[in-house]
């Protein structure tokens, strides 16, 4: 028979293993640090394999003093020191273009220095990988610029924003990545890089103590789930006890009733005495003298 611990601990393997990059918490886990996985996220989705992986953040806080901050999911920065700033979001309403357009002036207002000149801005590209077809085009992928609407040419400003539909998986390298986003396993993995860290996270004991919020917001939800069911049973309970006080108030009101009406008091009596309404009276009269 298994301990408590142990059952626990068990029950924590499996959250862990059922975890996907969808999950964006997992997903953090995943690419923080780890350039090469980095590299091959956005090369594949911006189509371009010069792109070369400085560094990694997860979890980047970025302060507004003016205005509204924001807390990036993945931040990673090139060798030509353009930025990345890659969003799971599985909830349609997590992804207005109006966020991404926030996110990418919070980029703008963060990495420009106040000695830089303008020209000196680094290129931005905002990356929301959606669970659904949010644009509802169906496309795999948007890439939005700004144009210039009178001769349709692009507005070169260096800032880009990209929605991945992650619905459109197929045998391009696009739909593979998209694929790997929704795998549990590392051996159903298309890329290795994605394979070597999934291992890691999932299959050692390092990788399941490093995941340590994760199995947090675990006991978080157990804990939160537990609380709601004390809450609906002492709810439902209350509401029994209170149509058990009912019923036997009516039983009381009945036989007050019924002695009343036996002693020869009259209906209006009756009904202003045992609380009852004059139709239930009136029934119990004339049950008493039929």
């Amino acid at each position: 028979m298994q301990t408590k611990e142990a059952s626990q601990e068990s029950e924590i393997k499996q959250v862990i293993r059922s975890l996907c990059m969808m999950n964006n918490r997992f997903m953090n886990f995943m690419l923080d640090d780890n350039k090469k996985a980095a590299q091959v996220f956005l090369r594949i989705i911006l189509g371009d394999d010069k792109i070369k992986v400085r560094n990694v953040r997860i979890q980047s806080f970025i302060r507004n003093i003016y205005g509204h901050s924001s807390q990036l999911d993945i931040l990673a920065q090139d060798s030509k020191g353009r930025y990345f700033n890659v969003e799971v979001q599985r909830s349609d309403e997590g992804a207005p273009a109006r966020r991404a357009r926030f996110y990418s002036s919070i980029l703008d207002t963060h990495f420009l220095q106040p000695s830089k000149l303008y020209e000196e801005l680094p290129d931005t590209y905002v990356i929301f990988i959606t669970e659904n077809d949010v644009l509802r085009d169906n496309l795999p992928l948007y890439d939005i610029r700004r144009t210039i609407k009178q001769s349709a040419k692009d507005f070169e400003d260096g800032s880009h924003i990209i929605y991945v539909n992650s619905q459109r998986r197929n045998n391009t390298a696009l739909g593979k990545l998209m694929h790997d986003l929704y795998c549990t396993e590392p051996k159903n993995l298309h890329y290795q890089e994605f394979a070597e860290r999934m291992e890691f996270l999932k299959y050692s004991k390092e990788g399941e103590e490093k995941m340590t919020d994760v199995i947090e917001e675990y006991a978080a939800r157990k804990a939160e789930a537990a609380a709601k069911a004390v809450e609906e049973y002492a709810a439902r309970k209350a509401e029994a006890l209170a149509k058990e006080a009912e019923k036997k108030e009516q039983t009381n009101r009945i036989e007050l009733a019924k002695g009343l009406l036996a002693d020869g008091m009259s209906i209006e009596f009756t009904v202003r005495h045992s609380k009852l309404s004059e139709a239930e009276v009136s029934e119990l009269a004339s049950k008493l003298t039929a």
